[in-house]
């Protein structure tokens, strides 16, 4: 089955305001002891949206004005700390398929690409206009166009700026590196094959 091509996305959005926004905020470390990631939404931003009983606090990823949203507005160096790919695991099972922020930690933008979802930067007025707009109309959608590197927002519109790979690989359906090599696993056998240490692996 082909990997999908990501070439736009499109979505209601939702404002986690703060710089320096590190993954064990995203996902306690307490969590990474799953062995799958199928619950990972529910823990996203766990210790700032519950108290210790258990309580909701107040927190976007809380408040019913942006349920169903899929874009995350951010603001700078978010994704920053440990390298733990259960952060953007966490965004994406907690229904996030974009990022759009100032700034991203390296690791942590890589690891989003790797499942389809892109992490796009904006300049700081940009942010700042978007998370206004979102804040005051939380149920209007936005739209994110890859190929054209632009953000479309009711009459506005916003230049974007992304990883080039990262882009390529959304755009051309390439981000799926296990599809990817399922998909070529005969040439990799053959490949393999060839490598003098795997000799004593069966193949």
């Amino acid at each position: 089955m082909p990997i999908k091509k990501i070439t736009n996305v499109s979505g209601k959005g939702i404002v986690i305001k703060g710089n320096d926004m590190d993954t064990d905020r995203i996902i306690p470390a307490r969590f990474l002891k799953e062995i799958t990631f199928s619950n990972m939404g529910k823990y996203a931003f766990y210790d700032e949206r519950f108290d210790e009983t258990g309580n909701k606090k107040i927190h976007p990823f809380n408040d019913e004005k942006f349920r169903g949203a899929s874009i995350l507005l951010v603001n700078k160096n978010f994704g920053c700390g440990s390298s733990r790919e259960h952060a953007p695991q966490a965004l994406m099972r907690f229904g996030i398929n974009a990022v759009i922020g100032e700034s991203f930690a390296d690791i942590f933008a890589g690891n989003c690409s790797m499942l389809g979802i892109p992490t796009i930067t904006v300049d700081k007025q940009d942010i700042e206009r978007l998370m206004e707009y979102v804040e005051n109309f939380p149920q209007k959608e936005i739209y994110i166009d890859i190929l054209k590197k632009e953000i479309r927002f009711k009459d506005s519109t916003i230049n974007i700026s992304m990883n080039e790979s990262a882009r390529k690989s959304l755009v051309e359906g390439m981000w799926d590196s296990t599809s990817l090599m399922l998909k070529s696993k005969d040439e990799i056998k053959k490949i393999a094959r060839k490598i003098p240490y795997l000799n004593d692996f069966k193949i």
